[in-house]
């Protein structure tokens, strides 16, 4: 009973932090000038990813790498699968140019990268180093102003209008979404996990599965509601961002603290699952400019047939 009052209450904080995430954040890229999707693959991404580095740095130190490392892969597969997919079906997803050929091919370029990394059974420090390394770059190439941004940023002023409230009461309400987010990730994974290990679930199921999709529900709750708002640049930066994060940052600092050891035997399927739906997610975007609820509906399937899978 304990562990499903966890279960319950982890859901509601994070879907209250979702809405306090993308509130503050949409408001503070007003504020500053900045671009949605900017504040998306920045700031929603970062901190929406930060259950994923919490539950890989313990499931490394723990002695548990198949966790650790099936949480960053089983993520990525959520993130475009289960919550594309489901964030589609509530409103069909539009995707503006520099996002379909910027963004998408710097994902499945670190996607196609940590496979290389990761063909030798490892993820070491000298990995580590390379992923951070890259890590800065992305962020200098995100947050770096350029004419396109300055256009969006006006016809987003002039669409919404000016914003109440101060910029320092907008990071506040990131800093509060942020810290819910975190909070309701702990708490579900806290019950979930309990429960998996009395039905005798093997470690890289669990970090494929209940793991991943239970620090990936920061990004459900916060992009449901993008969604619902009509927020696609800050939908679309979320999920990409988080990805490029989970792949950089995550296993990145987890290879420079402690070398990550990996299965290939177990991890080869699951690599080329999250490949696969990345390079399926692009052509998606590409026809229309947007993800509509048809192949929301197929990225959707294609998650509950891999997950019945590794069930099965």
């Amino acid at each position: 009973m304990l562990h499903l009052l966890l279960v319950a209450l982890g859901i509601a904080l994070l879907y209250a932090g979702g809405e306090a995430l993308v509130s503050g954040s949409s408001a503070l890229a007003r504020k500053l000038g900045m671009a949605p999707l900017v504040v998306g693959l920045t700031v929603v991404a970062f901190g929406t990813s930060a259950p994923e580095l919490a539950a890989t740095l313990t499931a490394s130190f723990q002695g548990v790498p198949e966790v650790a490392f099936g949480n960053v892969v089983g993520s990525n597969i959520c993130n475009v699968g289960l919550i594309l997919g489901l964030a589609s079906l509530v409103y069909p997803v539009a995707a503006r140019g520099r996002f379909l050929w910027r963004e998408m091919p710097i994902l499945l370029a670190v996607s196609v990268l940590m496979i290389w990394m990761v063909s030798d059974g490892s993820i070491g420090r000298i990995e580590g180093g390379v992923l951070l390394a890259l890590l800065a770059a992305y962020l200098w190439l995100m947050l770096r102003k350029d004419e396109e941004s300055a256009r969006v940023a006006a016809e987003f002023a002039k669409e919404f209008g000016e914003v109440p409230g101060s910029v320092w009461a907008s990071v506040a309400r990131v800093a509060v979404g942020i810290v819910l987010l975190v909070l309701g990730a702990k708490l579900l994974i806290a019950g979930a996990v309990t429960v998996a290990r009395a039905a005798g679930v093997s470690d890289r199921v669990i970090g494929l599965t209940l793991v991943a999709v239970g620090t990936s529900l920061p990004e459900l709750a916060s992009s449901l509601v993008a969604a619902a708002r009509k927020e696609g640049d800050i939908l679309l930066g979320n999920i990409v961002g988080s990805n490029v994060f989970n792949i950089l940052a995550i296993l990145g600092v987890a290879g420079l603290a402690r070398p990550l050891s990996v299965s290939l035997v177990g991890a080869w399927p699951d690599l080329w699952v999250m490949l696969g739906f990345s390079v399926l997610l692009w052509p998606f975007l590409v026809t229309g400019r947007r993800l509509s609820r048809v192949e929301g509906s197929i990225l959707l399937a294609g998650f509950v047939a891999y997950f019945t899978w590794l069930f099965l």
